[in-house]
């Protein structure tokens, strides 16, 4: 256990290492890109439709994309989703000399809830603030709490449902775990669990789309516009493979005896059809790589559930005060191997999760999902070394440590006094009668250290599995730690407000960055300037103003190629328009650099 910590650090190591001497550019995830009419514009004739193209695939599902008149008032359009755009069409002509304003909350690829707002005018009229909007954009606070709970329980359950009969299949020699009626009901008490948390969480995803409260779980509309969705199928799917493994683990533990090939067979395939479906939604399904995602999360879910399955296992029935010596001694030391496999594999496909999440290590410190993430990587070297103290326990209590290749064996001789002189009846026995007679008595002498430490790393390991069912309700630090900016901005003067600015800075993170800058009149039109200046600054920590070079790209249109910024914090742009000989406009804006 001791090379796995080793091989936890070495990997997050060169992760943060290479973070900080190589980092790439962070990939979006199911963001706003564009936009028309373009945010702040303001049009001399009504749009046909409104588009809004997001950097993934979405789907409208149980959301809303709505067009509202300065007043609150809806504006009936139709919505629909292609792809990665919006498009939201009037059913009638839009008046002019209005302000509007655009709501939206769509689901991404990875079932999260990406919502906002943004006003454009049509002739003459002031912009609609976002706050205007009546439609909530946060999720409900009950529905937050509960979707985690909901995760957890059928983490939970999941590997209970795999670890105990792996547990009883790989460790268990001569099928004696299958005459247990606590294993037995904790296989089958997980597969229910599987079953009951996918359904608690399909009736409380509609909900969770649509910002609405736990009241409309079984409002008909959200119902439906789940189970549309791929995130429901995998839901659904989950709980009727949950129900069918539970039917047949609880048939097979009847008979009190291992079952046959055809059981066997068809458990593989149910237990096999609850880590892929659990592990093909949510992060790994959206973003980069997504074939390697499923495939590493695949194998990380079926690692904790062997796992963790097999430790709880452990302490219902072999680890327990009254467990013959014999049980212990059989079946700890194949489990002590599977444990370390199984953890091995979770550090591994671990590892290469959080650099496709996080990207960069700076979101580690900066974002909800990296800050949830150091706590469990915390945690998971606590319980590296929890693990480290059962398996040399293990080890040196019950003799599985292995000699190398070509070392010479070595015999240690016991001696064993007796009342009266007689010598142990186990004395009598060949060698390896003695040795399963040495393992019984060294596991019951040892037997509630070893549940000590097995406890605390089941544990720990519980907490970390609730860490895990936030962190699949968090979106990834990746997305929020590269947002590109794109806003206008109107100019303003010593005698008002004249035209206005579109800025964009795309991927708005330290180092080179493109800067696009649009000139508009007072009419919604392309202006040139007689002159334009940009600068950068960071007043917290004194730096700047940064001039900006500046190139011409068309009327008024200019391209700040590989414009740098030094670090990370929260800058300032700001431009600086000479319309002519004597009038002169500026306009800023603050957008944070991760």
């Amino acid at each position: 256990m001791r090379r796995a910590s080793a091989l936890l650090v070495a990997l997050v190591t060169g992760w943060l290492l290479v973070g900080v001497v190589v980092a790439g550019p962070a990939a979006a995830h199911a963001v706003l890109v564009s936009t028309d009419p373009a945010e702040g514009a303001r049009l001399d004739q009504a749009p046909e439709r409104i588009t809004l193209r997001f950097s993934e695939p979405v789907t409208l599902g149980a959301g809303y994309a709505r067009l509202l008149h300065a007043d609150g008032t809806v504006h009936v359009s139709t919505a629909a989703v292609d792809g990665d755009t919006l498009t939201i069409t009037p059913r009638s002509p839009l008046p002019d000399d209005l302000g509007y304003l655009v709501t939206y909350r769509v689901v991404s690829a990875d079932s999260h809830p990406i919502s906002g707002a943004y006003s454009f005018v049509v002739g003459d009229a002031e912009l609609v603030a976002d706050g205007a909007a009546a439609d909530p954009d946060t999720t409900d606070p009950a529905v937050a709490a509960a979707l985690p709970a909901s995760r957890w329980a059928g983490f939970a359950g999941l590997a209970l449902a795999v670890g105990v009969p792996v547990l009883v299949l790989v460790c268990w020699p001569g099928g004696g775990g299958w005459a247990s009626g606590r294993l037995r009901r904790l296989a089958v008490g997980g597969s229910v669990a599987v079953a009951v948390a996918a359904v608690v969480s399909f009736l409380l995803q509609g909900p969770y789309a649509a910002a609405a409260g736990l009241a409309s779980v079984a409002d008909p509309a959200l119902l439906s516009a789940t189970a549309a969705s791929s995130a429901g199928w995998a839901l659904l799917a989950r709980a009727v493979l949950g129900v069918a493994l539970a039917v047949l683990l609880r048939s097979a533990w009847r008979r009190g005896e291992p079952p046959s090939t055809g059981r066997l067979v068809s458990g593989g395939v149910l237990a096999a059809g609850l880590v892929i479906s659990t592990a093909a939604t949510g992060h790994p399904v959206a973003g980069p790589w997504p074939g390697l995602a499923v495939a590493v999360t695949v194998v990380h879910v079926a690692a904790m559930a062997i796992w963790l399955g097999g430790l709880a296992g452990l302490l219902a029935v072999v680890l327990r005060p009254e467990a013959p010596a014999d049980d212990v001694a059989t079946v700890l030391p194949p489990f002590s191997r599977l444990a370390f496999a199984s953890v091995v594999a979770l550090v591994v496909s671990g590892t290469v999760q959080s650099v496709r999440e996080v990207e960069s290590p700076t979101a580690l410190f900066v974002t909800t999902y990296g800050w949830v993430l150091v706590a469990k990587l915390a945690l998971v070297l606590a319980v590296l070394g929890a693990a480290g103290v059962s398996r040399v326990g293990v080890q040196q209590r019950l003799g599985v440590r292995r000699s190398p290749p070509g070392a010479r064996r070595r015999v240690t001789a016991h001696a064993f006094a007796s009342v009266g002189g007689a010598a142990p009846a186990a004395a009598e026995d060949g060698p390896a009668e003695m040795r399963e007679h040495l393992q019984s008595v060294s596991a019951a002498e040892h037997l509630p250290a070893l549940r000590r430490s097995v406890l605390v790393e089941f544990a720990v390991a519980a907490v970390i599995l609730a860490l895990s069912a936030v962190l699949v309700g968090t979106p990834p630090a990746r997305s929020a730690v590269a947002e590109p900016v794109d806003v206008v901005l109107p100019l303003e003067g010593s005698a008002g407000a004249s035209g206005s600015v579109q800025v964009s800075v795309d991927p708005a993170r330290p180092g080179p960055n493109t800067l696009h800058v649009y000139l508009f009149d007072d009419t919604g039109r392309l202006t040139q300037p007689a002159a334009i200046t940009v600068s950068l600054s960071e007043a917290a920590q004194e730096i700047g103003p940064l001039d900006v070079d500046l190139q011409p790209a068309g009327p008024g249109h200019y391209v700040g190629d590989g414009m740098s910024i030094p670090g990370a914090g929260t800058w300032t742009l700001a431009v600086s328009v000479r319309l002519d000989e004597f009038t002169a406009t500026t306009a800023r804006t603050e957008f944070p650099v991760r």
